[in-house]
């Protein structure tokens, strides 16, 4: 159901089960899936698709232009995946043209109020970002990694896969996968072994990470010496691999 106050452009294409509050204005070329909600009071801009089943409470505003001094207008896109919550006052841009034109939220998402999602950025799926968390331009977040509350992320930052960011932190540098970090500025605080059991990583899986992780951030090598070790000394399994080829392609360096 369409509330007869929401305004909605004509050049939008809207699956006939979608539900959308009063107040909410939806913009031209944008594309909303099967299922999916949008509360009262939300905008819409231009240049948006919204996949099945989402959840978008009252007052978030999606696809906005970049809040960028390079930006000139050019046609640039917001894209969210099946099954993402966007609560209130959550605020995502559009990407720039010269940062590769997209700003992607995956699947099944879980943003809490007042998020912010800034130009370009790649969010991955099964995320969750708490309230007041905030990606500067160009960030990569990888699938199932949690961001704490009044997370503040510098631009071009990636964050891996499975990594918890603790509240209050600011991070500069590149977390790898499967961490924890935490601080002003944020530091490595070991592996996120409880968040890896409820995922379902194997025992021996997790103390290979734990190895891993020992041999490269405690006991005092350069990162090219602790690469090697690890490569001699751990199983290859796909997870150290990963941990080993997120810091070795990293271009901000790597949290420590």
């Amino acid at each position: 159901m369409i509330h007869e106050t929401a305004i909605i452009n004509s050049g939008a294409e809207i699956d006939s089960s979608v539900d959308i509050g009063a107040y909410s204005i939806i913009g031209e070329n944008v594309f909303i899936g099967a299922g999916t909600v949008i509360g009262p009071h939300v905008v819409i801009d231009p240049f948006v698709t919204i996949g099945q089943n989402c959840r978008i409470f009252q007052y978030a505003a999606i696809g906005a232009p970049p809040q960028s001094l390079k930006f000139e207008g050019e046609k640039t896109y917001v894209k969210i995946g099946n099954g993402t919550i966007i609560r209130e006052f959550v605020t995502i841009h559009r990407g720039t043209g010269f940062g590769g034109g997209i700003t992607e939220v995956g699947e099944e998402n879980f943003l809490m109020a007042y998020t912010h999602i800034a130009h370009d950025c790649r969010v991955g799926r099964k995320v969750v970002m708490a309230n007041n968390a905030t990606l500067a331009g160009h960030i990569t977040i990888g699938d199932h990694a949690t961001i704490g509350g009044l997370v503040a992320v510098h631009q071009f930052v990636k964050i891996g896969d499975y990594a918890f960011v603790g509240g209050k932190s600011a991070v500069v540098k590149d977390v790898p996968p499967y961490v924890i970090a935490a601080g002003d500025r944020a530091e490595l605080h070991g592996l996120n072994s409880v968040g890896l059991k409820r995922h379902g990583f194997s025992p021996t899986t997790i103390s290979l990470l734990k190895k891993t992780y020992r041999i490269i951030f405690r006991i005092g090598l350069t990162m090219n010496e602790a690469i090697e070790r690890v490569r001699a000394e751990v199983e290859q399994v796909p997870e150290v691999v990963k941990f080993i080829d997120f810091i070795r392609s990293s271009q901000r360096g790597v949290t420590r």
